[in-house]
């Protein structure tokens, strides 16, 4: 597995060079604020959802590239009251039928304090494993289902670009990272 991670690693410091720097918290902050302006425009309901959080956990940019095998990457930061309060980065890799390249943004929104206490306090936080995530889609006239809206845990995924699509979280490690 430690192969694979390298090889993955390298495959995206070739493919994304401006992505293989660790960025500032300030420049973190910046993608946030744009990445939260992008899913506001396009949710009037996940906005309202996100003023009921606990806490928001937001990466403006998450790169998912695979040739057989692939991963993903992405750093962010955790807002509590709107104010950003930690920093994270997301990680997963995967083996099996893929190629290409994919960059996308997720919000994730803790509706309750129990499920966010249990976030907190985790050192290393794997989606599916240490807590479920249930991913929102949207209906008619832009509204979230009801069933989702009642979960702990609520996962938004948007601005797909590129030739992979896949709509999961699950098996995402998160862990707290300084800047």
């Amino acid at each position: 597995m430690r192969i694979l991670t390298t090889l993955f690693l390298l495959s995206l410091i070739i493919c994304f060079p401006d992505y293989s720097q660790a960025a500032s918290a300030q420049e973190i902050n910046a993608k946030v604020n744009q990445a939260l302006k992008e899913f506001y425009r396009h949710s009037p309901a996940g906005k309202e959802l996100a003023q009921k959080a606990a806490a928001v956990l937001v990466f403006p940019e998450v790169i998912k590239a695979g040739i057989g095998i692939g991963g993903e990457y992405g750093e962010g930061a955790l807002r509590e009251g709107g104010k950003t309060t930690a920093y994270y980065n997301v990680a997963s890799a995967s083996i099996g039928f893929q190629l290409g390249a994919q960059l996308k943004s997720e919000v994730l929104l803790f509706m309750n304090k129990e499920a966010f206490q249990k976030f907190r306090s985790s050192d290393g936080w794997e989606a599916g494993v240490d807590g479920s995530v249930a991913i929102a889609t949207l209906g008619a006239g832009g509204e979230i289902d009801s069933n989702t809206i009642q979960q702990p845990i609520i996962g938004f995924i948007f601005s797909n670009k590129g030739l992979m699509y896949n709509l999961s979280i699950e098996g995402s490690k998160i862990t707290r990272i300084n800047r």
